[in-house]
């Protein structure tokens, strides 16, 4: 294999419905900074059906080229035809990076190429960066538990890929007037061809915790001591209108449900406010919340490691303090006429 051969950042564009998925956007941004880097084109793969308009809203997010294949075997995602779709492109335009987000298609996916290909994978990374010299990915992730940030290179075989957290990357302010070039691409592959069928889509309509899509979070962690405690990380919520979050050691305690939990093995979020109280700031769990946009801290060790990465700390018992908070916000929402706005 000649590594010189493979030039070109990608991103691959997972849609559903017709719609782009945020992470896909996200992926760009980032995706924009290292093809700058490297001096090469960002490049962007949109497979599916009918889905030819999104490819200019790949271009005004920071792509300069998409590659598109619209075909009707494409209109639901499947492994078999999408891994079809990718290895067409990756083998005749030979891209050094590949990009995807770490949904349940994108890991899908990301990992039936890399086995066709027989590359490197990195999954679940936090942070990319490239070294200019060697033109190596730097693809990190928390390892050994979260205890440490690991950082995977692959550097006999390309193309290079990882699949990246929802919410960690920040995507680009889109430019209408951006240009960039569409290329069409074809797959010979029928839908006989492909050995499953969707027979129907069925929407899960229950209700739950959608942390990722949330302004304000209150997260409490093993600090609070005990459930009955607990008990203030909820009001302190149901004063300001916010969701509740809370750490891996409170969800495997039984205080919430899982899809509360923030942190590596939980949801990434990116709230306007998000209230660390009783949390110590382990890797794991700050990698699910440090893009927030202001971050309060509340833990009486004044050494811990969640004060590296508040916006505001405070040194104290919580169980002292967000009473007092409370007590607070609803005298504030009293002379707010009932209502919280964050601006």
């Amino acid at each position: 294999m000649n590594l010189d051969d493979y030039r070109g950042v990608w991103v691959f564009i997972e849609q559903n419905d017709e719609k782009i998925e945020g992470v896909s956007l996200e992926l760009l941004g980032a995706g924009r900074k290292l093809a700058d880097k490297l001096q090469v084109p960002l490049e962007g793969f949109l497979l599916g059906h009918e889905v030819k308009p999104l490819a200019k809203e790949v271009i005004a997010y920071g792509a300069d080229i998409v590659y598109l294949i619209d075909h009707p075997v494409l209109k639901h995602y499947r492994t078999e035809s999408y891994m079809k779709g990718v290895m067409h492109l990756a083998k005749k335009y030979k891209p050094e990076i590949i990009l995807y987000g770490a949904t349940p298609n994108g890991k899908d996916l990301a990992s039936a190429v890399a086995t066709d290909l027989s590359t490197g994978l990195t999954a679940d990374t936090t942070m990319l960066d490239v070294d200019i010299d060697s033109r190596l990915l730097e693809a990190s992730r928390p390892a050994f538990g979260g205890n440490i940030m690991a950082t995977i290179l692959c550097k006999k075989h390309r193309p290079q890929m990882a699949t990246v957290r929802p919410k960690v990357m920040k995507a680009l302010e889109p430019e209408s007037s951006r240009l960039g070039k569409i290329i069409e691409e074809k797959i010979s592959v029928e839908e006989e061809d492909i050995r499953t069928k969707v027979l129907r889509i069925v929407n899960d309509v229950t209700k739950k915790a959608n942390l990722a899509d949330a302004h304000v979070i209150v997260c409490g962690g093993k600090g609070m001591g005990e459930l009955q405690n607990f008990q203030l990380i909820h009001e302190l919520a149901d004063t300001i209108g916010a969701s509740v979050g809370g750490t891996r050691d409170v969800v495997e305690a039984g205080w919430l449900r899982h899809e509360q939990q923030v942190g590596q093995t939980g949801e990434t979020v990116t709230p306007k406010i998000y209230f660390a109280i009783g949390i110590s700031g382990a890797i794991q769990h700050v990698v699910g919340m440090k893009n927030s946009e202001f971050i309060i801290a509340i833990n009486k060790d004044p050494n811990a490691p969640i004060f590296d990465v508040a916006t505001y700390g405070i040194v104290g018992d919580a169980m002292e303090i967000v009473p007092k908070l409370i007590a607070q916000f609803k005298k504030l929402k009293a002379e707010k006429g009932g209502e919280m706005v964050y601006v």
